[in-house]
């Protein structure tokens, strides 16, 4: 089994088919998709739309979470950022519409998936004990481990810090697949697939360009 793991799409379609074309190369059977969908790119629903054809595993990311409870209507700017932003979410809102923000809002934080090794590998926006937190490249092993958990899994599959990097920590594997849509310098997609079989799993990070 082959799963295709990507993170923080953010709404750009371009960038999520630029990555699922490089992935075909290698071959993969499930996406699964860490959060943060739709939001606040420019084609959130044909985002929507790739991930309900391919049948995608998707967990909950914060800018999920915040389109499902937010009324952008309520809400008030302090600067012209603040200001833009809350218009891009009256946009996006009535481009998915209340069906699919709902959905978003239904979300689970976090998906168990078990491989046929016999490893369990765990999805979830940014960290086992905290969805909102997200692993990032740059802690220390004592800061990953007070985030794992305590039933983290054999191999956790992550995004939430648009940086994309791969490490074990207290026996556990980290895969953080970055973003598609938002990583630093944009123009450039992150993810990985990660191969299962009887004997165990192996993990390719993959790059790509719209």
């Amino acid at each position: 089994m082959r799963f295709l793991c990507v993170s923080d799409i953010h709404g750009h379609a371009d960038l999520l088919k630029a990555l699922m074309r490089e992935a075909d190369a290698y071959g993969w059977d499930k996406l699964v998709a860490c959060g943060d969908l739709c939001f606040p790119g420019p084609a959130p629903l044909a985002v929507w739309k790739i991930l309900v054809e391919h049948r995608a595993l998707c967990v909950q990311g914060l800018g999920d979470r915040a389109l499902a409870q937010v009324d952008p209507s309520k809400l008030a700017a302090a600067s012209p950022g603040e200001r833009a932003r809350i218009e891009r979410l009256k946009q996006v809102h009535a481009e998915l519409g209340e069906l699919i923000i709902a959905r978003l809002g239904k979300l689970p934080q976090s998906a168990t998936l078990p491989l046929e090794s016999g490893h369990n590998m765990l999805v979830v926006h940014g960290s086992p004990a905290d969805p909102s937190e997200p692993l990032s490249f740059d802690m220390t092993d004592d800061e990953i481990i007070a985030l794992l958990g305590d039933e983290p899994g054999d191999i956790i599959v992550c995004g939430g810090s648009h940086v994309p990097f791969e490490r074990e920590v207290a026996d556990v594997r980290i895969v953080n697949v970055g973003s598609v849509g938002e990583a630093p310098g944009g123009g450039v997609a992150h993810g990985a697939i990660i191969v299962s079989s009887q004997t165990g799993y192996a993990v390719r990070m993959l790059t790509a360009t719209a």
